[in-house]
């Protein structure tokens, strides 16, 4: 069903904002997914906070030329029926979202991605990133990591004074 020129203009208009507004990008074909299984990946997204697209590639194109970053990004990927994952607030999830989706639903397939500075990533880029630990994991590995030697000092202070009362407690007896 054909849509209108105003509405295509409105989607156009929207995905030019979300796009301007992305860190990261990453388009997959799903030919082959039930509807349940779209609705299962938007839920798994959103909660993510990824944004999950299903718009004509030309579409995409005509919004990403509006955006002065994406003017010379090479569009030549984006063919046959892809979905967009699209997140405003982190680089990583969108990639991590279809991964891990990917995994349990083999008709998705990642194809590549495009990041906020233009850039195309392929498939097996977009896989390695999928593999990062996510933003919180890695703030929680730094953490740990300083506050390694404070632990270490408390437990062998611990250690020790629990040696020394058990001395003196069997030579008190």
């Amino acid at each position: 069903m054909a849509i209108s020129k105003d509405k295509k203009q409105t989607l156009v208009a929207d995905l030019t904002e979300l796009l301007n507004s992305s860190k990261m990008t990453v388009f997959a074909r799903y030919q082959g997914l039930t509807v349940a299984e779209l609705q299962e990946l938007r839920k798994n997204a959103r909660e993510n906070g990824v944004k999950i697209k299903v718009v004509k590639n030309r579409l995409v194109r005509v919004a990403m030329n509006e955006i002065a970053v994406y003017k010379d990004t090479d569009t030549t990927g984006l063919t046959g029926q892809l979905l967009y994952a699209i997140s405003d607030n982190d680089e990583v999830a969108p990639a991590k979202v279809l991964a891990e989706f990917g995994k349990e639903h083999d008709a998705l397939q990642i194809a590549g991605a495009f990041n906020d500075l233009g850039h195309n990533l392929s498939e097996d880029e977009v896989k390695s990133l999928a593999a990062l630990p996510s933003k919180n994991e890695l703030i929680a590995q730094v953490v740990a990591q300083l506050l390694s030697p404070a632990t270490d000092s408390v437990s062998a202070l611990a250690g020790g004074l629990s040696g020394i009362v058990s001395g003196l407690e069997a030579h008190a007896a």
